[in-house]
């Protein structure tokens, strides 16, 4: 289950990748400031994008859908494998991913990056979230069981899209099902990143 992920790109990285795939982004105002993140945590903002008229649009919205019982955690990993999302998918920037190891603390910390790629998008849901007691817009990540690049870290997984795949995750006409799935061996790269001990949580 995917806690922790980052992403370290300019506002120009976003438009230049989906202009390439002939889905332009689309600005109802000033290109937004985004900070680089190595870490970002549930309930932080965070950039996604998703489908609007004329294109795509990239909003920050809060990491983690309302829970479904009083009180309990945010829904910040949704099981994707023998359901159907036809509607409110957004893809999630992001240039790498940490999954941990261990019981004790601090645990060990594996960073995932794209093999060949510096960047690349997961795939979410937007939906409900709340923030201090007020309805938000939120997003969610779609998990499936592991590949073979991280199932001896964790056994299930983000779903890690081909951006040649972005344009049908954002298009509701495609099957979700077709596209919510494992990655194969060689789509991911594992190194072990330990945090400097002033930062360890």
């Amino acid at each position: 289950m995917c806690n922790d992920y980052g992403v370290d790109l300019p506002f120009s990285r976003y438009v230049e990748a989906f202009s390439e795939i002939r889905i332009p982004i689309v600005l109802p105002t000033a290109a937004p400031n985004l900070e680089p993140r190595d870490e970002i945590w549930p309930t932080d903002r965070a950039p996604v994008i998703r489908a609007a008229s004329g294109g795509a649009r990239l909003d920050q919205l809060r990491w983690g859908l309302k829970a479904a019982r009083p009180k309990g955690p945010p829904i910040i990993n949704m099981r994707g494998e023998g359901r159907s999302f036809p509607y409110n998918r957004c893809l999630i920037p992001a240039t790498h991913f940490f999954e941990f190891t261990g019981r004790g603390s601090p645990k060990t910390r594996w960073r995932f990056t794209k093999s060949g790629e510096d960047w690349f998008c997961l795939a979410g849901i937007v939906g409900k979230g709340e923030s201090e007691g007020h309805a938000v817009e939120a997003f969610t990540m779609l998990t499936v069981p592991a590949g073979p690049d991280i199932v001896q870290i964790h056994d299930r997984q983000v779903v890690v899209l081909e951006r040649s795949d972005w344009a049908r995750w954002l298009d509701p006409a495609v099957p979700s099902q077709e596209l919510v799935k494992t990655s194969a061996a060689g789509v991911l790269s594992c190194a072990q990143a330990p945090r400097p001990k002033a930062l360890q949580r």
